[in-house]
């Protein structure tokens, strides 16, 4: 199981919904096309800064709105490392851990900033803001859904275990 994962932080908001995420002007492009265009609305330049491995840090409801799978496959096509929220939206959080991508919960967001890097240990839930030198507490990924989000998703764990 991945125990730790480390990035530099790109920080946002409460309320970020699935049309910032990505916006639905873009939705028949495809994924690699319209990622281009994540949180263009709040952050024109956040594509052309974001490196994979980099950390999305949020407020509070985090991927309300649609139901449509192309916000957290947007950010998993950038190569997202992992976002941390206060809250989630519950068909945001499941379409992402379908899609492979790792969401922490975390009431402390407020203290992390832009640029901050962190380091989250996910076998006991603790986010390290090597920056600052200080630690939050965050929700912990099973070890059953974090070998599905290495796996790459439900779609590749299930081509792993009976092929294409």
């Amino acid at each position: 199981m991945k125990s730790e994962i480390k990035g530099n932080v790109f920080k946002f908001g409460d309320n970020i919904n699935t049309d910032i995420i990505s916006p639905p002007q873009y939705i028949e492009l495809t994924v690699e096309e319209a990622s281009v265009h994540a949180m263009e609305g709040v952050d024109p330049t956040f594509t052309k800064r974001f490196q994979p491995g980099d950390i999305i840090v949020a407020g509070n409801n985090f991927g309300s709105g649609s139901s449509r799978e192309t916000s957290p496959l947007a950010l998993r096509y950038l190569g997202t490392g992992a976002v941390v929220a206060k809250y989630f939206a519950r068909i945001f959080y499941r379409n992402s851990i379908n899609i492979g991508l790792p969401l922490f919960e975390c009431s402390e967001t407020d203290k992390i900033d832009a640029g901050d890097v962190l380091r989250i240990d996910t076998a006991n839930g603790i986010i390290y803001n090597e920056t600052k030198s200080e630690e939050y507490k965050c929700s912990k990924i099973p070890d059953h859904i974090m070998s599905l989000i290495e796996d790459g998703g439900l779609v590749k764990r299930l081509e792993k275990m009976f092929g294409k």
